[in-house]
């Protein structure tokens, strides 16, 4: 996989819960990172002294984080929504040539900003809230 522009990662969300997904307006950053948890299960036994983990166990979690300027979109009203409802809504985040992750996430923080001669800005973060299904790009 070569170069890719940023403005390619998306995360968009599921505007009614009819399958109707819609990029997160405004976005001008987004991070996505996958966590496992490690279970070690180390005894005195084990091989040279090295620690050994339990594969398959312990929990996977996955964790979305964005930064951008306000549009005044209905997914500016949607995300606000999310937060304060505490919902957990089907969420997409597209990656440029590798696929997209598909699953539910709760709005976890959103923070707004502004300066004196600057925009309005808002921060969001998001956490898995279930199963992620995964679908690689085609070619990838």
């Amino acid at each position: 996989m070569g170069a890719q522009k940023g403005k390619d990662l998306l995360v968009k969300v599921d505007l009614n819960g009819s399958g109707q997904f819609e990029t997160l307006a405004g976005l001008r950053a987004t991070r996505i990172s996958f966590n496992a948890e490690q279970v070690d299960v180390t005894t005195l036994e084990s091989n040279g002294g090295w620690r050994e983990l339990l594969g398959g166990a312990g929990v996977k979690s996955a964790n979305i984080s964005g930064s951008g300027v306000f549009k005044d979109a209905g997914t500016d009203e949607r995300a606000r929504q999310i937060f304060f409802d505490g919902e957990t809504p089907e969420f997409q985040v597209i990656i440029p040539e590798f696929g997209t992750v598909e699953g539910r996430f709760q709005v976890s923080s959103i923070e707004y900003a502004g300066s004196h001669n600057g925009e309005a800005t808002y921060e969001i973060a998001l956490a898995s809230a279930g199963l992620l299904a995964f679908t690689a790009a085609p070619g990838a």
